[in-house]
């Protein structure tokens, strides 16, 4: 593969850093760059220009009026998942980041960049397969390929890639915005329309405009996850991605049934998977191993699977039974 040369600008501003990606199509912000340089390596992303936004004064962790918290886009996941203000009241969220990288690539990895992390899908990542996400049109080699890791939910004809976090996972059940600064001015994005699932469109995974940067994540007071939990199945216990994840936030009433629940799943999704639909079936119901049963084949009742990753569903089923019988016992 030929060198293509790259401009590399270091931004001391949020408005440099904006006007600088803004001006060149073929541009990108650069943070902890622990997935973006491999895949400049790749050859899978070949930007003319890298604005290194690191200098940039976004690694806070402050309260917000009401009790939440607000995260700068540059605060490092390490830094944010030993935070004691995140691991009081979002305990799961810390438990998400933790379980989410090794410790080097979580000293390095921000908070901004991990949202907009790209699938794991090797046919993505290896520059040459037919992908949608890469290289629209061109189809998807993942639909008849080896798709053992690949989504059950929220799938397309172009598309049945995996989204990769694990913190995203935790805000999504936790109802976080993202907070945005770019060429037409500020904006703030609920997460769960943040991540795009695929449709026809692959290659749009985000809301964001060319040049529009994350400058924070607003995370709301959310009581219910002060007893937050987050718990990750993979092939092996060292660093590896969520074959299944699942995180839960669970009150139950003086008489037994569940007064408040927040459910969301990684592993299973083309995107952080907030699990409406289990909610919705366990709200009002005692949290028994059938009911909850019973709210998970809801959820799970348009998977759409290949005959490698068929069994995620059960996996992930009886990972949800597990999870929520301990929580509420």
């Amino acid at each position: 593969m030929a060198m293509r040369p790259i401009t590399f600008f270091r931004a001391g501003s949020i408005d440099d850093a904006v006007a600088a990606v803004s001006a060149n199509p073929d541009s990108a912000f650069l943070a902890g760059g622990t997935t973006e340089i491999d895949l400049l390596r790749l050859g899978v992303i070949q930007p003319t220009l890298l604005v290194d936004v690191n200098e940039l004064p976004l690694t806070y962790l402050e309260d917000t009026e009401g009790g939440g918290v607000r995260i700068g886009a540059m605060a490092r996941m390490s830094d944010v998942a030993r935070a004691p203000r995140i691991v009081e009241r979002y305990p799961g969220m810390s438990q998400a980041l933790l379980l989410g990288a090794s410790e080097q690539l979580r000293n390095m990895a921000s908070m901004g960049g991990n949202m907009c992390q790209r699938t794991r899908c090797a046919y993505f990542r290896d520059g040459q397969s037919p992908c949608n996400k890469r290289e629209p049109g061109s189809g998807c080699s993942a639909l008849t390929g080896v798709n053992r890791g690949h989504a059950v939910l929220g799938t397309s004809d172009h598309c049945i890639a995996t989204h990769p976090s694990d913190v995203a996972v935790a805000l999504v059940a936790l109802d976080a915005t993202i907070r945005t600064i770019g060429p037409d001015g500020t904006n703030t994005i609920p997460i769960e329309r943040f991540f795009l699932r695929p449709e026809d469109t692959p290659s749009v995974e985000h809301p964001l405009a060319h040049g529009e940067l994350i400058v924070a994540i607003d995370v709301p007071n959310v009581p219910v996850a002060r007893t937050s939990r987050y718990v990750k199945h993979r092939d092996r216990v060292s660093y590896e991605f969520a074959l299944v994840s699942v995180f839960s936030a669970m009150r139950v009433d003086d008489a037994g049934n569940v007064a408040e629940l927040r459910l969301a799943l990684g592993g299973v999704g083309t995107v952080p998977w907030r699990a409406h639909r289990a909610e919705e079936a366990l709200i009002g119901r005692p949290a028994t191993p059938e009911n909850v049963a019973a709210a998970a084949d809801a959820e799970f009742a348009d998977a759409r699977t290949t005959p490698m990753n068929e069994f995620k569903v059960t996996f992930a089923k009886r990972a949800i039974v597990r999870e929520l019988s301990e929580v509420s016992s």
